[in-house]
């Protein structure tokens, strides 16, 4: 027996994984990876997978970085971890600093959390707070758009929009007020991503309008809708939304969990826009996808109405057990080093023009509707009929014979239903991004043939996609 074939098994004998049907193990194989370094995973019989999306997008400099490691080693001989309630210490306090520095400007205090989908809670629960503690109580609803994905806590999937991970849960859930996405993607023909993004903001205007007296804020993922299929769409939608905010006296929150620290080209997705969100939350590549870690951007106007005597208990009484921990705060530190030493987002913009014309011949393909690109994510849409956009019934699992193809090609190419993306580590070669287009070539041809051979079940859920 391989060691692969070993540790499979005893992992099958006791683990559940995420975002997974577990029968679909009896036939796909688990993949147990021994070490990374670089761009790449390397599994325990030595073969190696080019890490094509971040490990779940929080990956950017490589696994085994160097620089990140010697954070880490430097912090674990001082301090491992201490409670942030009445202590603080040395990384959190350089971090929060550092955070405040590199953000727009107006976000002024940062609160820490363990995950992403923890720290949609705190600028969830902050911001109905904040409207209490101003003698405003009605004002508790949340505004959402349609095919968002904001964590898998109740209250997050509450403010998130994709059937599959809401569907089942609908009777937990608080009541939101969806409207339309901006996404571009079912634009008319001929229209540019600007004008369709414009005409979209009409049906925000109109619900802020009516409900604005009963919102407490709108919560978006500003650009890209990363777990509804990488769907995109234009900076101005953020420029309108902000002003229509500010004159119906209700706040912004910007998911930039996926898409904050470069990835959109951009260090953060709002610049695009030239503003500033009354919250912002980041996770993931956050500590450079080393340690689980949230942080939570807001402004003073907000802390100020929590700030009094204990006894008027508008205290913000939230925690988590690790928040702000010392070595999740040092991999963030070296983190930012990276991107402050490294002209890290210029040098995106070559990978990003790389990506871009290695994959501009699948715009071509028969049953490719789109290829979409903002700064280094790039997603490509295969469909059953071009001109209609005609999507395969989910059932067929597309997206699946390109994951399998992948994987025996040396690449790990998991795609949101039938949407393949790519959302590489910052340290990818142009050669590598030749290698990762090539391959998802081959994939796509395999899995757009009209008869497909699947071999795992069919899914049990409609819409499948993972949430990154």
């Amino acid at each position: 027996m391989s060691l692969n074939a070993e540790w499979m098994q005893r992992d099958l004998k006791v683990l559940w994984h995420p975002c997974t049907q577990m029968k679909d193990h009896e036939t796909l194989p688990l993949i147990p990876i021994r070490r990374g370094e670089g761009v790449w995973l390397e599994d325990f019989d030595g073969k190696r997978y080019l890490d094509a999306v971040s490990s779940w997008w929080v990956n950017v400099f490589g696994h085994g970085n160097p620089r990140i490691n010697q954070r880490i080693r430097e912090q674990l001989d001082n301090l491992e971890h201490v409670m942030l309630a009445g202590f603080s210490h040395a990384p959190v306090i350089e971090l929060s600093e550092r955070l405040v520095q590199i953000t727009p400007a107006g976000l002024e205090r940062v609160f820490y959390a363990d995950n992403g989908s923890s720290g949609i809670e705190v600028a969830l629960k902050m911001s109905y707070h904040y409207w209490l503690n101003c003698g405003q109580p009605a004002k508790k609803r949340f505004v959402t758009l349609t095919n968002s994905y904001h964590g898998e806590t109740v209250a997050a999937m509450s403010v998130g929009d994709v059937a599959l991970f809401t569907d089942t849960y609908k009777a937990l859930l608080l009541d939101t007020i969806k409207v339309p996405s901006p996404d571009c993607y079912l634009r008319p023909e001929g229209m540019g991503w600007e004008e369709h993004s414009r005409n979209l903001f009409a049906a925000m205007e109109q619900t802020l309008a009516e409900h604005h007296q009963e919102v407490a804020a709108v919560i978006v993922e500003p650009l890209i809708q990363g777990a509804g299929g990488m769907r995109m769409y234009h900076p101005v939608y953020l420029t309108l939304l902000r002003e229509a905010c500010d004159r119906y006296g209700v706040h912004l929150i910007h998911d930039e969990i996926a898409v904050g620290f470069g990835r959109t080209g951009t260090m953060f997705a709002c610049e695009q826009a030239g503003i500033t969100p009354d919250f912002l939350v980041l996770s993931k590549a956050l500590t450079g996808g080393y340690l689980p870690m949230a942080a939570v951007l807001t402004t003073n106007t907000v802390y100020q109405a929590f700030y009094d005597d204990y006894a008027t208990l508008r205290a913000f009484l939230h925690s988590h057990t690790y928040t702000g921990n010392p070595l999740a705060c040092a991999a963030a530190l070296a983190t930012l080093d990276i991107f402050r030493d490294d002209n890290v987002i210029e040098a995106n913009q070559v990978l990003a023009a790389r990506m871009a014309s290695a994959t501009a011949h699948l715009v071509e393909h028969p049953h490719v509707a789109e290829v979409r690109q903002t700064g280094m994510a790039l997603a490509i849409e295969m469909v059953k009929d071009k001109p209609g956009k005609t999507a395969y019934a989910w059932q067929e699992r597309r997206g699946l014979k390109v994951y399998q193809h992948a994987l025996e090609r040396g690449a790990l190419l998991r795609p949101l239903g039938s949407v393949v993306y790519f959302l590489p580590p910052y340290v990818i070669t142009p050669e590598q991004i030749d290698f990762l287009a090539e391959v998802a070539s081959e994939g796509i041809d395999l899995a757009t043939r009209n008869s497909v051979s699947i071999s795992v079940g069919a899914n049990l859920y409609p819409n499948h996609r993972d949430p990154g």
